[in-house]
């Protein structure tokens, strides 16, 4: 669409307010630049807000605070093994040597504290340059009545507990083990004082994905960025040149055209509920929209940014969840819950094709390309006796909705389960005994369950082995397992500068993206909790830096 007259103008319009988009605002006020942000739902935060809030940026203050040091070259070898050349260098590059900078100026607001989620593993540490004790931080709870008056307008998650209570990445670590460890017992202890200081402080606080928003929200507020909620982009504006100088969006019922002086910042999200996208690009078996970001990303900033040529990339993939579907319809991820002792996860022959407590992504592509969908979940009494299951309570019954849905399965034989599933009991049979038997040896020759430091993070430290013990108590229960995501991973291809490239490599001129509307800087690949968000920050950084460039500033 051609430049007419404006209804608006600012020299940074960025279109969606997740972490991406919140930090691209911050920055280019930081800057100098007068941004906009236009959110098309009724509540800001998008992904962010729904996510576990995790932040994966090598080398930035919080870390070094802490003594964890990394070096350039460490990181660099670590990203180069893990996208195995899917990503251009330069790009990694820009990540490596930006996310530092990003977080300093993200921990000037006095309302950004973070902390270090120690022991929580990369996602491959095996890998030269990855890092057993991880890299990745979480915002510290926040009290979102600090709000005022944008405390309603915030997203909400599935993450807040009964009564109030806020958990931590790390306080689940510790939570999970409630029936197990003495750390365990006294998280719990900590639950119950958090909730009952809920209550006599009337404080609504918030751990994860809606205190990283909220203290992004905060920091915003102070800096006078102007956030527009229930205002969708229609249309990017273009001059006779083809750059990007402004958006055509709907607000209160009527169309109005914002000049962009220096850019625009496309950080929409994926096409996770866009169904003729995701039929026309993900792979068969994940075509289904079981995905877990924002209802809002369906695919706008990428069409729009095709619409003028821009490139595609890494579009049959995404951030794949393995889930189970809530009685409701919602999606439950299972991350712990791979990791735990006595169970298995078999196919529709019943026999294992993969190690479950692998990192999501890599468990999610194995499935997919051996055709496992669904697979199923079986587990003995004592592992529901002693451990957390999607959102079901250690020792608490399985809810009727669950069996009355076709999620759950109850037996007292793994004979009578497999016959309930509909898995050949010879086989199941046979699968559990092979797997019991490396239980008791302590090892996975199979699969290596166990052997990545990523693996054990969320086993049973009592154990030899933290995920393997047998399966041998009766009742038994299957859980059939979907496939879901935390988004879709393509989008536009975009250079180290954040800017977006047509199919012949050209730049188009004032069009910048970040977060899941970009190709992922991670490739096919996931490098660690908050490996999505901490991109995000950081190409929205790097996208304001450029912008403030055009603009003299800088």
């Amino acid at each position: 669409m051609s430049a007419a007259g404006w209804d608006a103008e600012y020299d940074l319009v960025v279109v969606g307010s997740g972490g991406g988009g919140m930090t691209a605002a911050l920055t280019a006020h930081e800057l100098g630049l007068e941004p906009l942000i236009v959110e098309k739902g009724r509540k800001y935060g998008g992904s962010t807000g729904l996510s576990g809030g995790g932040i994966w940026i090598p080398g930035n203050p919080v870390l070094r605070r802490r003594g964890l040091h990394d070096s350039r070259e460490s990181v660099r070898r670590y990203l180069e093994r893990l996208t195995a050349g899917r990503v251009p260098p330069e790009r990694l590059e820009a990540f490596i040597d930006n996310g530092p900078a990003a977080m300093e100026l993200l921990c000037r607001s006095k309302w950004m504290k973070f902390s270090w989620t120690k022991g929580y593993s990369d996602y491959h540490p095996e890998l030269e340059g990855g890092s057993p004790l991880g890299r990745s931080i979480e915002p510290k709870p926040f009290d979102t009545r600090r709000l005022g008056e944008d405390e309603k307008y915030q997203r909400a998650n599935s993450m807040k507990g009964p009564l109030g209570l806020w958990v931590t990445a790390k306080d689940y670590h510790d939570l999970a083990m409630a029936k197990r460890t003495w750390r365990g017992r006294r998280a719990v202890l900590v639950a119950a004082w958090r909730v009952a200081s809920n209550l006599i402080r009337r404080r609504h606080m918030a751990a994860g994905g809606r205190a990283l928003v909220a203290r992004m929200r905060m920091a915003l507020k102070d800096a006078g960025v102007p956030l527009w909620l229930q205002t969708p982009m229609t249309d990017l504006v273009t001059d006779e040149d083809g750059a990007v100088i402004g958006i055509v969006a709907e607000r209160e019922g009527a169309a109005v055209r914002i000049r962009a002086r220096h850019g625009v910042l496309l950080a929409t999200g994926g096409f996770d509920h866009n169904p003729r996208m995701r039929a026309e690009y993900l792979p068969e078996g994940g075509r289904a929209d079981f995905g877990m970001g924002a209802r809002e990303n369906t695919g706008d900033g990428i069409l729009a940014g095709m619409r003028l040529g821009a490139a595609v990339d890494l579009m049959d993939d995404a951030w794949w969840m393995p889930a189970v579907r809530h009685p409701s319809g919602a999606p439950i991820p299972l991350v712990s819950e791979r990791a735990i002792p006595r169970q298995v996860i078999v196919n529709a022959e019943g026999r294992r094709f993969t190690n479950e407590a692998a990192p999501y992504v890599n468990f999610v592509h194995d499935q997919l390309a051996g055709g496992h969908v669904p697979c199923w979940m079986v587990m003995d009494a004592k592992a529901r006796a002693r451990y957390p299951f999607a959102q079901i309570l250690p020792g608490a019954p399985i809810p009727r909705a669950f069996y009355e849905a076709g999620v759950a399965f109850r037996a007292a034989t793994l004979a009578e389960l497999a016959e309930e599933i509909g898995v050949p009991a010879g086989a199941l049979v046979e699968t559990v005994e092979r797997f019991n038997g490396h239980a008791r040896d302590g090892a996975d020759p199979d699969y290596g369950r166990g052997e990545s430091a990523y693996d054990r993070y969320y086993g049973d430290p009592r154990l030899k082995n933290p995920n393997l013990d047998v399966i041998d108590t009766a009742p038994f229960y299957a859980f059939r397992i979907e496939v879901g995501d935390l988004g879709t991973k393509g989008g536009l291809v975009c250079d180290e500068h954040s800017r977006v490239l047509r199919e012949d490599g050209s730049v188009i001129e004032g069009l910048y993206a970040t977060g899941n509307t970009s190709a992922s800087v991670m490739g096919n690949e996931y490098a660690g909790p908050g490996a999505t968000i901490g991109p995000s920050i950081v190409f929205g950084y790097i996208a304001a830096k450029h912008a403030a460039s055009r603009a003299g500033r800088i």
